[in-house]
């Protein structure tokens, strides 16, 4: 594919998308600083650096404060010297979860460099975590990019789309070892190589793009073994003969939040989505020093 009279450069594009997205892994609340995973339990749960406690701090006082968890409900009280909300101590703060909050905003707790919000996960949302963030991490100000396959506009890729039903879902496994059940926005098709490919496609993102989890046989070695992510924009309608066409542009194929932190919990191909090709295209596999060191969620 080539650039056409008016229409701007795919490979032009992907360079700034890819300041883009260096520029979010280099937030002070981003997948670079994520410190700490922990799994609540019904009732009363401490936090702190105490080995006792529930959910362990990497930096702190031994007892920062207590989460009270009763069914989906979860509130906070601070202990002396320990977290914060807005600078102020709390005393059953009601604290919304990361996927409950209506701006995407979830209630921040703050202690010293570190952050903290209430994550919800499993099926049908039921498995309560407390996700930490270091703003100072190293793993941030040694950030230096990610290694990627020169861009190829052979693999910015014409398919077709065919829509789901409204509101149809499908199971979706995780690192967890769970099975998720998200939005099926349909399917994709297209010619590579002389065969013929269908890969399953999720609704994600702020705008309800068409969200490609897969994976192909690059994976393993020279990209992530639990394959990539590719974003692209939902199709406004069908052509002339009644077929809605989509682009997907593999140079954007980027690695999960798993390869950055082992406090991620990232989905893995839904069934049926691998190519048996290799896609040597978009990011090649990331090294983070937190999982070469072997660190591991609690």
């Amino acid at each position: 594919m080539t650039a056409q009279p008016g229409l701007p450069d795919p490979a032009v594009e992907l360079e700034a998308w890819r300041a883009r997205r260096y520029a979010a892994l280099r937030q002070p609340i981003g997948w670079l600083t994520l410190a700490g995973l922990s799994w609540l339990g019904e009732g009363l749960n401490r936090i702190g650096t105490d080995a006792r406690n529930r959910v362990r701090l990497p930096a702190g006082p031994p007892h920062a404060g207590t989460l009270h968890v009763r069914g989906r409900d979860v509130r906070a009280t601070s202990a002396p010297g320990g977290f914060t909300h807005g600078g102020l101590p709390v005393e059953g703060l009601a604290l919304v979860a990361d996927v409950d909050a209506p701006d995407g905003e979830p209630t921040m707790l703050e202690l010293g460099t570190l952050r903290m919000c209430i994550i919800r996960r499993g099926p049908g949302g039921g498995r309560l975590g407390v996700r930490t963030w270091d703003t100072h991490s190293p793993a941030r100000t040694a950030f230096a990019g990610i290694d990627h396959w020169p861009f190829d506009p052979g693999w910015v890729v014409r398919a077709t789309f065919e829509p789901a039903a409204d509101g149809a879902r499908i199971g979706v496994p995780d690192v967890l070892g769970e099975v998720v059940e998200e939005y099926l926005a349909g399917q994709i098709a297209f010619e590579r190589v002389g065969r013929s490919h269908r890969l399953r496609v999720l609704r994600g993102g702020p705008a309800g793009e068409l969200w490609l989890v897969v994976a192909d046989a690059t994976n393993g070695l020279e990209t992530c073994a639990g394959g990539r992510f590719v974003y692209s924009e939902v199709p406004d309608g069908a052509g002339p003969e009644g077929v809605r066409t989509v682009t997907v542009d593999f140079n954007r194929a980027y690695n999960p939040p798993c390869l950055f932190s082992p406090h991620a919990t990232c989905p893995l191909p839904p069934p049926g989505n691998r190519l048996e090709l290799r896609v040597e295209a978009g990011e090649k596999l990331y090294r983070s020093p937190d999982l070469e060191r072997g660190a591991r969620v609690d």
